[in-house]
């Protein structure tokens, strides 16, 4: 029993982790007030990267690689190898050897028919994928370790083209070694995009690496207007239903801001998110009466942390009975479905299918509207 307790104490940091919110080669350039020349928009909802299609080349932006950042990376990435060209970080396409370093590369290196693409990835108990967990258990790709101390000697070995990185702040002494012994780190801040279409829109961004922007942009088409047909047929909906989200931690409650990921697709699916006028992109960390006091009476409570059942949610917290959500059994989970290390599907699937995402949404608040819908990966707890 106290090591189910301690692996959902670490299962609850790493979900909250991920709720807040994955250069040159000595580092990145300082941002200049100048633009430079756009022949075609490329990136329309994703604020984190931009694609300039140029003279013969393309040029990748990083303008968020991290939290607040006062930086950027420039890469030239040119498919013709016989192409000179001084200046800049340069960065031959198609990539053929990968390193990702969050699951939410995963689906979109797989979409992209780049599987065996990838040699590496820290963490790999976390991955759901069955193609990429298949290329584990036949050693294709190799543990690294954890993510902010990489077995370096093991990914030297695998001599990667590149390396998809995150990171949470500025200095990383890691990842500028990894630079030193000449391989491009680039920063992937899929998961700092505050709208779904705009993670989902991170394709483009692989793409561009495949050299398969094409394929990335019909993939992403796709998504877009079956994340706004949805959008409409919410819209038909009769009322719009309280929602709460988040669960305590230490004794703190954190759910969505309301300028966040999660509250932008509760927005989508036609509810009163009732923490939809505050400020701020990530977290809000609040006491439980602050959350009780304004969400005992909401009509659903969504996204319950990592617990999938009720039996879990009420050992940890008495008091959640209370909730009108609780009495009525509306209490929903991104958490129940699993890989085999046991990672979260949604995790890693989700950012990609925001599409499917809404659609769950829509089924549990307006079942009318979506009748033929069975959710993925939003489950009741029973």
């Amino acid at each position: 029993m106290k090591n189910t307790s301690n692996n959902l104490n670490l299962l609850l940091i790493f979900f909250l982790c991920f709720f807040i919110h994955s250069c040159d080669q000595t580092g990145p350039k300082e941002k200049t007030s100048a633009s430079p020349p756009v022949n075609k928009k490329i990136v329309k909802y994703a604020r984190g990267f931009d694609i300039q299609d140029l003279n013969g080349y393309k040029k990748l932006i990083i303008k968020s690689p991290y939290p607040d950042a006062e930086q950027y990376q420039e890469f030239i990435l040119i498919a013709d190898k016989k192409m000179d060209f001084d200046g800049g970080f340069k960065i031959n396409v198609p990539v053929e050897k990968i390193i990702a370093t969050s699951t939410t590369h995963i689906p979109m290196i797989e979409i992209l028919g780049e599987a065996e693409s990838l040699m590496g990835f820290p963490g790999t108990s976390y991955i759901s994928s069955e193609k990429t967990v298949s290329r584990l258990e036949k050693g294709l790709v190799k543990e690294l370790g954890n993510e902010q101390d990489f077995n370096t000697e093991v990914l030297l070995s695998l001599q990667p083209d590149v390396l998809i990185a995150f990171s949470m702040g500025k200095s990383n002494k890691l990842y500028r070694n990894i630079e030193k012994n000449g391989i491009p780190v680039i920063f992937n801040g899929d998961w700092l995009e505050d709208s779904p279409l705009g993670r989902a829109e991170w394709i483009k961004f692989f793409g561009a690496l495949y050299d398969k922007e094409k394929e990335a942009d019909s993939i992403f088409n796709t998504i877009e207007k079956d994340y706004l047909q949805a959008i409409e047929i919410a819209k038909g909906a009769q009322k719009s239903p309280t929602v709460i989200s988040g669960v305590l931690f230490k004794d703190k409650w954190n759910l969505p801001a309301g300028e966040s990921f999660t509250a932008k697709l509760f927005q989508d699916a036609n509810t009163d998110y009732l923490w939809k006028e505050s400020e701020g992109q990530g977290s809000l960390v609040l006491s439980f009466e602050s959350v009780f006091n304004k969400g005992r009476d909401a009509d659903y409570w969504i996204g319950s942390g990592y617990y999938t059942n009720m039996e879990e949610l009420v050992s940890a917290n008495s008091h959640y009975r209370k909730f009108n959500a609780f009495e009525t059994g509306n209490i929903y989970s991104f958490s129940k479905r699993r890989g085999p290390g046991g990672g979260v599907e949604y995790f890693e699937f989700g950012p990609l299918r925001p599409h499917i995402v809404l659609k769950d949404l829509i089924k549990v608040v307006h079942p009318e509207l979506l009748p033929d819908h069975t959710p993925y990966f939003l489950q009741k707890l029973d």
